[in-house]
Parts: structure tokens; sequence; C-alpha cells
């Protein structure tokens, strides 16, 4: 607590000096509106062309029309004033009168998909609510989809059914591009080792007759044969032989105990960071070294279905144990191997280090992680949307896993990070989102990049993906849906205004991204950035 509310008062300090806004983006010499303001007035964002039917159109994209079961006058506050909990309370740390929005809600919904301008298949029922962390205090929001039965939307993964779906606003990029071409390269990259990424497609979204912009329909992030796909946990099953979703999370706090867990990077350990050029005698460790050390503290969220304290110290000693064997490997030269059931390490003389490593971490899940983040340039690499998986059920292999990138957003130039699509990122010192007021590092990605079989597996994926087009393909994706839906992302600018001219978000993005008017100059931006990127890491690592 004595950490958490230390970090506050700072906050608090530096946002009063800066003008910042605590939304996990680069500061500008602007002063956001009023948070209270920008949570409680979401109706009259944008234009009168709120009531425009979009099903009456002839839209390049499918239409997803929500229609509530209640019909009263104020129903549709379920998504213009929700803020999640733990967002609106570091608000209200900083905000003056600030009155307390009322937390995501579930309305009763019948959801229809027009398909050229024809309803395809039947409408369904669903509970609809605001989803997501910072983008929840946004004017236009993301949302979630809990069908009553499973159902395939817009024939994604290959016409998969499943109850949980999300709708991504993007309102934070103008482009609306970037998670869709993010989520593109990590699913072309994760397929071949039949690993889980979302797929996407866009879709205009109209709320009672209200037309509510453009979205990016994804899979919700969750265990299931089509997902993530690794044991289900049965009702009531307590035994630890089941499979287990994380998160690495800087939010893990916020869950119930039996869903969260600390992990102590071997003593927290310091590592040395990845420029491309050895570091430059820098260390960087990702926990607080003291108290007066700025950091945030970052853990584990368990994201699939637990019963047990028994599951929760299993994986939580696990994971622990899993980066032990890492980090010896890698910096001490020690091999470490479990004993028969996962309690315990001790070191082995029959195995060596890298074979350690590879007993336990699913060696080529890490390098496409690391691949996948790199280009990104995510600001958030650091602190949430980074996940892994671990299978001790039947047929699991027991390893630990990296799969389901995401959340994209804040990645690809939009803020300022790379901006000019060039250096090393995803494993080495980070700046934290809040104005830069420490730096730390993610030690997944970091822990073994000095490692000469690890590049080498890198370079062999980097060189596979990059001959296979995967990395030129999303640069062609956001050229061609820029032009194709143009009207959709005109109509998306008119109900909304583009996200440039908020002053909330402008604050969060580099002077390139700030500067994009438009949605075709900033998907322009956004395609121009990413060659630089690609021809910048292919020249390191693509193999000759």
């Amino acid at each position: 607590m004595k950490k958490q509310s230390r970090f506050l008062l700072a906050t608090l300090t530096f946002c009063i000096l800066t003008g910042c806004n605590q939304s996990g983006g680069d500061q500008q010499n602007t002063t956001p509106d009023n948070k209270n303001t920008a949570a409680s007035d979401q109706t009259n964002a944008g234009t009168t062309e709120a009531a425009l039917d979009v099903t009456k159109l002839d839209s390049s994209l499918p239409v997803i029309s929500i229609e509530t079961v209640k019909q009263d006058a104020n129903v549709l506050d379920f998504v213009t004033k929700p803020v999640a909990s733990h967002v609106s309370a570091m608000i209200q740390t900083w905000t003056p009168g600030y009155v307390m929005p009322p937390a995501p809600y579930y309305e009763d919904c019948t959801v229809t998909v027009y398909e050229d301008g024809k309803t395809a298949g039947t409408p369904a029922a669903a509970q609809v609510k605001v989803r997501g962390n910072w983008t929840t205090n946004y004017a236009k929001k993301p949302l979630r989809l809990k069908f009553g039965e499973k159902q395939n939307l817009l024939g994604l993964n290959n016409g998969t059914e499943q109850k949980n779906w999300v709708l991504l606003a993007e309102y934070k990029d103008a482009s609306m591009l970037r998670d869709k071409a993010m989520l593109g390269i990590s699913r072309d990259i994760l397929k071949k080792n039949r690993l889980y990424s979302s797929d996407t497609t866009l879709a205009e979204v109209q709320i009672n007759g209200q037309y509510w912009g453009v979205y990016l329909v994804a899979e919700q992030q969750q265990v299931g044969k089509d997902r993530v796909d690794i044991t289900k946990n049965k009702k009531d099953y307590t035994g630890t032989d089941i499979g287990y979703f994380l998160e690495f999370d800087g939010y893990f706090y916020n869950e119930e105990p039996l869903n969260q867990f600390h992990v102590d990077y071997a003593d927290n350990a310091a590592l040395t960071p990845y420029d491309g050029e050895g570091g430059d005698g820098r260390k960087m460790s990702c926990l607080p070294e003291d108290e007066d050390d700025d950091k945030n503290d970052i853990g584990f969220t368990i994201k699939s279905e637990i019963h047990s304290q028994e599951q929760h110290d299993f994986i939580a000693k696990y994971v622990n144990n899993v980066y032990k064997i890492m980090y010896a490997a890698a910096y001490e030269n020690k091999a470490y191997e479990f004993n028969a059931d996962y309690s315990d390490i001790a070191v082995s003389n029959t195995v060596t280090p890298q074979q350690a490593v590879e007993a336990v971490v699913d060696v080529r899940s890490l390098a496409d992680a690391y691949i996948i983040n790199e280009i990104a340039c995510d600001a958030d690499i650091y602190w949430s949307s980074f996940y892994m998986s671990a299978d001790f059920g039947e047929g699991g292999d027991k390893k630990l896993t990296f799969e389901a990138p995401w959340d994209f957003d804040s990645a690809l130039g939009n803020k300022n990070r790379c901006p000019d699509g060039t250096g090393f990122y995803a494993a080495n010192i980070v700046p934290d989102v809040n104005g830069n007021m420490y730096e730390t590092i993610n030690p997944w990605l970091a822990v073994l990049m000095y490692q000469n079989w690890f590049q080498e597996e890198i370079r062999a994926e980097w060189t596979t993906h990059f001959d296979n087009g995967t990395f030129s393909n999303a640069v062609s994706m956001i050229r061609s849906e820029t032009e194709k839906h143009e009207d959709a992302f005109t109509r998306n600018n008119e109900r909304w205004k583009i996200s440039t001219l908020d002053k909330e978000i402008l604050s969060e993005l580099c002077r390139g991204a700030a500067r994009c008017g438009t949605q075709k100059e900033a998907s322009d931006y956004l395609a121009d950035w990413l060659e630089k990127r690609i021809q910048f890491l292919n020249e390191h690592w693509h193999t000759k």
C-alpha cells in the first residue's frame, strides 16, 4: 500500500506540472479536458450523424446492429458512461471534484449482422458492455459481446463459434489499423506453431439505430479449442494438471487473490538490455529495487479458471522457477531441472543450460513474441497485454508458451517509441508510459537475448516470415483497407471527429502521429513507419 500511495502522489505531482493524463502515453504541451466531462458526456461527441441508420447504406463494411431490450430514455448509458473501476479510482486521486462514473455493466441486447445491406444469419441475444482498461475513459469505448449461444461473427477464425467477441473502438489510433496490422502479422507468424492470435475484421456498428462508428471485430482472449488451446479446467476441479492462461500484468493487484501472483525474477537480478550493440554497459531490473525506486510492481493475472489455492500456488511457483532456469542459463551458465512433480528445481549435470531452457520454454514462441513486439515498439510492453500459457493437462507439453498477443493501439509509431522506425526496443530499456518517470524492462523478452542459440532462433523465424511476405502483406493491407473503406472511415470521423483533435489523445501521441488530420494521413504515416521498421530490423535479423 505504501508503494502504491507513493506512486499516486508522484503521479499527481507530475501531472500538475506537465498536464499529463495518466493515459499511458507520452506527454505533449497540451492540457487534457477534464476527465469527468470526458467520461460522462459522451453522447454529444461528433456530429448529428449519430442518428444515421448505416444498415440502409451501401457500406463497404459489414454492419453490426445492437438493439437494447430495454428502451428507457437513458438506456445508452451502458455504452457512454462506464469507466473501469480501477481507472476511475486513479483519476479520482488527481481530479478534484471528480464524480465516479459507473463501472462497466452488461445490458441485454439483440445483435444483428448485415452484409451487403442484407441480414446475415438470425438476430441473436447477447449481453453487451464496455470493456478494457484506460480505453474505457475515452469518448468512443470498446465493447464486449457475450452471446447466449455460441456462434461465429463475420467468418472470423475459419468460422469457429464462440460466445465471446469484442469490438475494439480504436479511438486512440487515427488510422484505426494498428491492431489489425499487428494481429495479422502475429496470426501469420504463430499459426506455423499452431498457437493463437486473434483474427480480426472491420465493421460499422450502430446501437439503437444510432451510428456508432467503425470498430475492429476481434476474438476474446480466452481458453478454448479454437483460441488458447490448452486443457480447460472443469467445474470445481482443484487438481493442478490443467492448462493455465496468464498475463504479465501491471494491473494484477486489482484481481482477486486467487487470480494473481507475484514473481521475484531471480531476486530481481539485473539484465543486460538488448540494443544491438551489447547493451552499452547498462543493466536494468524490472521490479522496484527499494522504497525509493519509482518503478511500478508487475505481477501476473491468471486469466483461465482456477478453483483452488493449490492450483494458484502451483502455477505461481512454476513460473517463478521457469524464469530462474532461464536466468541461470543466460547469466550463470548453469542448468537447472524440475523434479518429477514440478514443485522445485535443482542443478543438473546431465543437460546443458540451453537444453534446460528448452525443456520448460517453447523457445520458438518466445522468439516469435520478440519479433512481434520488436516490430511494434509498443509503449506498454513492460506493463500489460503480454500473454503466455502452460498446459499440464493430458497431452500438454508443460512448457511456458508465448501466444495471444494483444493491444497495439499505442504501438507502431503512435507514441514516442522508435518514432523514426529505427532502434531496438522490445528487449531494451524502456521508459514508463506515465511521463518517463522511470525506466524498466520486459524480463521475459530480455533474459535470453545474448544467447547465440536464441538469436539464431530469431534469425530463422524472421527470415522465414520476411521471405514469405508476412510483413510486407501488412503494409499492403493498411493501404488497401484505407482505400476500400474511405466512406466508412469518413463516417466514423464525422461521428467522433479525428482523434488527433482530442486534447486527451493528442497528449499521448508522438509528433508524427499527432500531425495526421485524416484517417488517410494517419494510415499513410502508419504504412510508411512500418516499412521503415521492417527495413531496419531486416538488416539486423535476416540471414544473408
